[in-house]
């Protein structure tokens, strides 16, 4: 904890915010948010489906207090469906959506992504362009409108070509080995001395490269592999081969090696992967002022604009700034009347 109604886990989703706490279901509450929303370019909720047309939170309702706002919804299931009034979360889309069909290796059970929340934070920044691309039209027309989106949408969206396979040729696409890729070989994680790396032969450039890092020309003229196709489709007999040259040298004799000839990553822990010397160069890692932890290190916003990261700041505890832009909010309102 980070005091009273504070978190690294609050702040790790709303760095750069400010904290405004009402009670929608209040008649205090309701009239703070449309104070907020006059003068607001969007509202965003994550209610259930069925609760923003009820609590007035919809572009219908809204609109009366504020024609160009825009009206942002993110749910589980949509708004429009049987399924409306549904609760939902990140894991249960990745189970209904066939990710975890194709997450982890074949002999293994069905397992999520193990990136905390992914299909959240895709969902989050795809409601996003929505809000953009919405508030732009509002500031040239003076018109808001609803803007929605939903976690099984996005879930179903991840899968790619793989779900137009399946649409269009009726192809069911399954786990691979090592991560392997779909259609391309040698693309997986092979074994070091000490470690694994990830090795991407998207084309036959690469995979003369990786022949001629390994010291083995003989399979440049070995028919199996001759072609991309060739490759794939031999990849049982392929991959035992690399793995034998792959385990003789350390991960980073093999860095040393491939990197920059072709696309290859070492495959690291958590503590390697936000530990790495490259974070550093590349500004990844910042440390923000927060009034409980002064040094607390936060990852940085992956956006720059003209080449410099964007300026970071704690968010303020939950609540905190009620008050303060509820009467911000009233001012307005009476200085416009």
């Amino acid at each position: 904890m980070l005091g009273t109604n504070d978190s690294e886990y609050f702040q790790a989703f709303n760095i750069n915010k400010k904290s405004v706490a009402i009670d929608l279901r209040s008649v205090e509450g309701k009239a703070a948010l449309r104070e907020l929303a006059r003068s607001a370019d969007a509202l965003v909720n994550n209610l259930r489906g069925d609760l923003p047309a009820k609590m007035g939170l919809d572009y219908k309702a809204m609109s009366t207090i504020n024609p160009a706002l825009v009206c942002v919804h993110v749910s589980a299931y949509g708004r429009d469906n049987e399924r409306a009034s549904w609760p939902g979360y990140d894991y249960l889309m990745q189970a209904e959506s066939g990710l975890m069909h194709l997450t982890g290796e074949p002999e293994g059970p069905p397992s999520r992504l193990g990136a905390p929340s992914i299909i959240d934070q895709c969902t989050g920044l795809t409601a996003a362009v929505g809000l953009l691309s919405a508030v732009i039209q509002a500031r040239t027309t003076g018109k808001g409108c609803d803007v929605d989106t939903c976690l099984i949408d996005v879930a179903l969206h991840q899968l790619g070509y793989v779900a137009t396979w399946y649409l269009n040729e009726g192809h069911i696409s399954s786990r691979q080995p090592r991560s392997a890729h779909y259609s391309v070989a040698p693309v997986q994680t092979f074994p070091t001395e000490d470690g694994w790396l990830f090795i991407m032969c998207m084309t036959d450039k690469f995979w003369g490269e990786l022949i001629a890092a390994i010291d083995r020309p003989d399979l440049a003229s070995d028919p199996r592999f001759a072609t991309q196709a060739l490759r794939l489709a031999n990849r049982e007999v392929l991959t035992p081969i690399i793995d034998g040259e792959m385990r003789r040298r350390s991960t980073a004799h093999w860095l040393g090696k491939l990197n920059g000839m072709l696309p290859v990553a070492p495959v690291l822990d958590l503590a390697q992967a936000l530990d790495s010397p490259f974070l550093k160069t590349t500004d990844m890692i910042h440390t923000i002022a927060h009034p409980a932890k002064p040094g607390m290190r936060v990852l940085a916003n992956p956006i720059k604009i003209n080449g410099e990261r964007l300026d970071q700041a704690p968010c303020s505890s939950f609540g905190a700034d009620t008050s303060a832009y509820i009467r911000k909010a009233r001012v307005e309102r009476a200085n416009s009347s």
